[in-house]
Order: structure tokens, then sequence, then C-alpha cells
């Protein structure tokens, strides 16, 4: 097996600490995954995986080979793009994962055309709201929404996504229309939280520099976009969402929007991957393209 192809699938299943993952990730037959490890393992003379009923973990030679292994890796899927023109037809598969709302209102809407221009490329792009595992899911970048915890991924600046304040016409006709700051106290919000925990429900607005908030009642806490925005247009509290992600209610007249010298900062958004250096020439020109539709 070429030599190359052993040290990608090494990468792989210590990535994931698994044979059998490692194999369903790179379509291959399991035996054949445990082969190539072998077949290396051998080549150096050195055991690089300790295997156990449960689990694979790195030796202390695997860990050392593994650093130098995704750098000549990288290095090498950049050599084999090196002289290909930048606007050449990509191939391949990749794997990006972003929140359900910016991939249903901004990118699969455009996707066709990027898709049309590079026929032999196929995208797997998952949509979630979780927090997912670049490394153990294999994902080649994830894009996240708002402000970034601490990582050890390399994250590039996509652009930002300005917030605005909705409710629903039968929301207003129960609770009437907020028109100042003041008239929050009666008012309930729709409160968002991941873990659904049960952080207090505040409703956030931009005062010159600094963002202020606001203590508010709240009947209802939701974990991903979808719910968020049906529970506004069911008319249980008010939402602080992306302006794209409500456009279509707004001009339906489904939404309405309130206190607009009032909304929440614009949210940023980030492309985030494994490695600063050699980024693939698929993950390049995605990202470039992702980043122009903000």
């Amino acid at each position: 097996m070429d030599r190359i192809l052993q040290m990608q699938i090494f990468q792989r299943v210590a990535e994931l600490g698994s044979f059998s993952r490692a194999a369903e990730q790179l379509g291959l037959p399991k035996t054949s995954v445990s082969e190539a490890v072998q077949q290396l393992e051998q080549s150096l003379g050195s055991r690089l995986l300790h295997r156990t009923t449960r689990r694979v973990e790195l030796s202390h030679e695997g860990q050392l080979y593994l650093r130098r292994c995704s750098e000549l890796v990288a290095e090498f899927d950049e050599l084999q793009h090196l002289f290909k023109a930048d606007d050449q037809q990509l191939s391949g598969v990749l794997r990006i994962d972003m929140p359900t709302g910016l991939a249903k209102n901004l990118v699969l809407p455009r996707l066709p055309d990027f898709l049309q221009q590079h026929p032999q490329l196929h995208l797997q792009l998952s949509s979630t709201d979780r927090r997912v595992d670049l490394i153990a899911e294999g994902f080649d970048a994830i894009v996240r929404v708002g402000e970034l915890k601490d990582s050890s991924l390399i994250a590039r600046p996509l652009g930002q996504m300005p917030q605005i304040n909705c409710v629903s016409p039968a929301y207003i006709q129960r609770f009437g229309k907020p028109e100042r700051l003041d008239d929050l106290s009666q008012h309930q919000l729709v409160n968002y939280s991941q873990q659904l925990s049960g952080q207090a429900a505040e409703f956030e607005y931009l005062q010159g520099s600094g963002v202020q908030r606001i203590r508010m009642q709240s009947q209802i806490t939701v974990n991903n976009a979808e719910a968020y925005s049906a529970a506004c247009l069911a008319g249980l509290g008010i939402i602080q969402v992306p302006e794209s992600g409500a456009r279509a209610h707004l001009q339906s007249g489904a939404m309405v929007q309130v206190l607009t010298d009032f909304n929440a900062p614009a949210m940023p958004v980030n492309l985030l991957y494994a490695h600063r250096k050699l980024v693939s020439r698929n993950l390049r020109v995605f990202s470039d393209w992702l980043s122009q539709q903000f």
C-alpha cells in the first residue's frame, strides 16, 4: 500500500481513536485500515498505537510520529495542487458543519451556483446547533456564529450578522407592541440556551461601544434556531435574531420588527479548522466563496 495512504489512514485512526470509525469515514474495510497501520509500524520498527478492547491510544512514539505525519500529509495535499489554477474545478469530498439557520437562510439558497462551478465536488453539509467535535467527527471545518471560546482551532473571520428584535402579530395582540426599553418589564422574552440551563432571560442592546442587558420575564427556553423562530411565530415572546433569519417572515408579515433603536450587537461568523499551514484547496476556495456571501 502507498506510504502516503498509510500515513493518512494512521492519522485518521489516531484522531478518532478507533479503527472502525476511521474505516467508516474513509470508506474502507476495517481490515484494510488495520493492515495499513500494521504495515506502517513494521516499516518504522516501532509500535505507534496501543490497542485495547475499548479504545486505541497513541504510544509515545506514535505521538511524535503523528505530529510530523500530519505536517507531511498536509504538504503532500498542497503539492498535489501546486500547479492547478485557482479557477480549476474542485473535486473530492468536503465536510462542513454550520448552524441550522445559517445553512437554511444564507448558504443553501446560494449553493447551486457554487456547485455548478465545481460539479466534481461533493459537499457533506451538517447543519446542527450543537457543538460538534471537528476532529472526532471528521469535519474539514466548522462555521460558528457568535463569540468564540478559547480553542486550539484556527479561526478565519467570515463576516458579521446584524441582529434585530422581532415579535409576531399574535404577540402584539396579546401584550401590545413594545415602544421603549421601559416597556420591557411588561413583556416576555423567548430565552435561548444550547444547554437548556437556568440562565436568566436577558434582552441585549448596544449602547455606545458597550452591551447593556435588561432582565426579562420568560416562560420558555429553547436550544435551537428553528424552535427559537417557531416560539416567536407562536406569540410566546420577543426574539433577538439575525436579520437574515427573519427576513422571509418580515416580508410575509408573520413577524414584526420592534425596538429598532435597541438591537443586539452584530454576531461575528468564523470558519474554524485544525491546521494553520497548508489548508486544502477545496476548503480554501469554499471559504473564500463563503466569505463573499457576507
